[in-house]
C-alpha cells in the first residue's frame, strides 16, 4: 500500500499533511523475484525521478491507461494486462518482493502494456501522473486498519479521493474493492459525499464485481467460508 494523505484539500495536494498508511515489511526475495527485480526493472520499471509520464515515450502509443495502487504480488494486474492489450497498465507497490514477482512474470509472459513503480503512491500521483490522464484507477483490498483508532490511516479519505479525481479523465472510473464490510461502508460514505463523482451502481449501492477484475484465490476461499467482498465503482463526472 501507499502513504495516505490526512484529508488534504484538493487545492493543496502537492504538499499534503500525511500519515503512514503502510508498514514496509522487510523480506528476502526468492530467486525468481530477484531475477524480476534485476532484469525486469530496466524494461518495465518507472521511477519518481523520471517525472511526468509521457505515454508515447513509455508505451510507444497513447492508449487508455489504468493505474493500480498496491498490487501486492501482481497476479491480478498481470492477468488484466494480458487480457486487455488495448489498454496500458501502471502498477504501484512499495514491497519489493511483490514488484519482483510481477516483473518476473511479465518477462515470462512477454507483455508490452505494463509498467511498474516501486514507490509511494501519493508521491507517484503528485509527481508523475498528469491530470486527466487515466481511464481507471484501481484500489483492491487495501489495508483495512480494522482497529477503530487506526481508521484514520485508511487510504480512502476525502482528500485522497479528490487527488484521484484530478488524475482521472472525465468519464474515468475509480474502482475499489474490500473484504471488510466496515471499510466498504466507509468507502461508500466518503465517495457518495465526494464532489465530482457519480456512483455507477446508483446512489448508496455497491456494484457486482466487474468482469475485468479477476477473482483471486483469496476471494474464492472467502466465498467458501461465507465471507463477503464489496466492489465500488465511481465515475468522474466533472
Amino acid at each position: 500500500m501507499s502513504d495516505s494523505p490526512d484529508n488534504p484539500s484538493p487545492d493543496n495536494v502537492e504538499h499534503p499533511r500525511r500519515i503512514r498508511s503502510f508498514v514496509l515489511r522487510a523480506g528476502r526475495m526468492t530467486t525468481a523475484q530477484q531475477r524480476g527485480w534485476d532484469e525486469g526493472r530496466p524494461r518495465f520499471g518507472l521511477t519518481l525521478e523520471q517525472g511526468a509520464l509521457d505515454p508515447q515515450q513509455v508505451f510507444g502509443r497513447d492508449a487508455p491507461r489504468v493505474l493500480e495502487i498496491g498490487f501486492g504480488m501482481g497476479t491480478s494486474l498481470l492477468e488484466m494486462a494480458k487480457n486487455d492489450p488495448a489498454r496500458d497498465f501502471i502498477g504501484i507497490e512499495v514491497h519489493r518482493p511483490g514488484v519482483g514477482s510481477l516483473l518476473n512474470e511479465a518477462m515470462k509472459a512477454g507483455i508490452e502494456n505494463l509498467r511498474v513503480y516501486c514507490d509511494d503512491a501519493v508521491e507517484v500521483l503528485n509527481r508523475c501522473i498528469p491530470d486527466g490522464s487515466l481511464a481507471r484507477v484501481q484500489l483492491y483490498f487495501p489495508d483495512p486498519w480494522h482497529k477503530k483508532r487506526h481508521h484514520k490511516r485508511r487510504l480512502v479519505q476525502p482528500g485522497f479521493v479528490q487527488q484521484i479525481r484530478h488524475k482521472l479523465a472525465v468519464g474515468g472510473e475509480f474502482h475499489m474493492a474490500t473484504d471488510w464490510e466496515n471499510y466498504a461502508e466507509q468507502m461508500l460514505e466518503v465517495m457518495e459525499a465526494a464532489e465530482g463523482y457519480r456512483n455507477s451502481a446508483g446512489s448508496g449501492q455497491f456494484t457486482p464485481r466487474p468482469d475485468y477484475r479477476p477473482l483471486t484465490k483469496f476471494e474464492k476461499r472467502g466465498e467458501r467460508l461465507g465471507h463477503g467482498v464489496w466492489d465500488l465503482v465511481f465515475e468522474r463526472i466533472d
